[in-house]
């Protein structure tokens, strides 16, 4: 059975979005949902509103395309719009100059037309117009007087193309939908400030400061053709002393944590320098006072 493929749903859905404006009303000018088709009624055989269940033989919409032979499946490949007026962008808008508009894009050969076959349509709502990108029609039946008619490449559809691009530039172009603004590119060289604060510094000097600083920082000790080193004293300097001075300060410390610092014979002569001899001698036990009085008394007698 012929369906509505995706993405001419897509374009459907994107028109009644914007030009039904008010949708719990069917009102004359509004683009109402019964006047946006895809799929042809059931009586409907041959041409792009079928799938390839309801073709007919030589149909037109099949054999006069590769495009279209090619790309034959189920899916309907047309859009019909019917009869709306709006008031956007400081004029009325509507299915005359939606038509005409598109027609104009297409004769101009714009990137996002590429997959329309053909569009039938009135400019006027009195004579039927066609435009076919093949070259091999020219006019339409009268029933496109109050509608028109987009077919699209079987291929494109096969392919699930995005179709919305024309229909939304559309909108856009009438002010429905916004305009996206584009982001401003500049040069490297329009994002510089030229002001830098100094009437005796330029860009230039502040740009040649931030390459010899990238230079000092990138490049060995002693190398040549450094311009401009950092002077005594300054930060850079300091900061390359610091860098300088660090091995022997690792060395020093790492000595430090090595050494015994404790000396107890230093810390029993101070304890002993502080006492009175009673006090020593009464903190003596008696065995021991004993010993210490007989090896004074053998030194003494030797």
């Amino acid at each position: 059975m012929t369906r509505a493929p995706e993405n001419l749903l897509a374009v459907r859905n994107l028109l009644l979005t914007y030009l039904n404006v008010d949708k719990n009303v069917v009102r004359p000018d509004d683009l109402e949902p019964g006047e946006v088709g895809i799929v042809g009624d059931a009586n409907h055989r041959g041409g792009y509103h079928c799938g390839s269940d309801r073709v007919v033989r030589n149909d037109y919409s099949v054999v006069e395309s590769t495009r279209d032979s090619s790309g034959l499946t189920l899916d309907a490949s047309a859009l019909d719009v019917g009869m709306f007026s709006i008031r956007s962008g400081g004029a009325t808008n509507n299915l005359r100059t939606f038509s005409t508009w598109c027609v104009a894009q297409c004769v101009a050969g714009a990137a996002d037309t590429g997959d329309i076959r053909e569009i039938i349509y009135s400019p006027d709502g009195r004579t039927v117009k066609r435009w076919d990108r093949l070259r091999k029609r020219t006019t339409g039946d009268s029933s496109h007087l109050f509608h028109t008619h987009f077919s699209f490449f079987r291929d494109s559809t096969k392919a699930n193309r995005d179709q919305t691009p024309l229909f939304r530039r559309y909108l856009t172009a009438i002010g429905l939908i916004a305009p996206v603004k584009p982001e401003i590119d500049m040069e490297q060289t329009d994002k510089l400030v030229n002001d830098t604060g100094n009437k005796n510094r330029t860009v230039g000097n502040v740009l040649a400061d931030l390459e010899n600083l990238r230079n000092w920082l990138i490049s060995p000790a002693n190398t040549t053709g450094l311009i401009n080193p950092p002077q005594p004293g300054s930060p850079l300097q300091q900061i390359l002393t610091m860098a300088k001075s660090w091995p022997d300060l690792v060395a020093q410390v790492t000595a430090l944590s090595n050494k015994d610092f404790t000396d107890e014979q230093q810390i029993v002569n101070g304890v002993l320098a502080g006492l009175p001899a009673e006090k020593i001698a009464a903190a003596i036990p008696p065995q021991v006072a004993k010993d210490v009085a007989d090896e004074l008394s053998r030194r003494l007698t030797s």
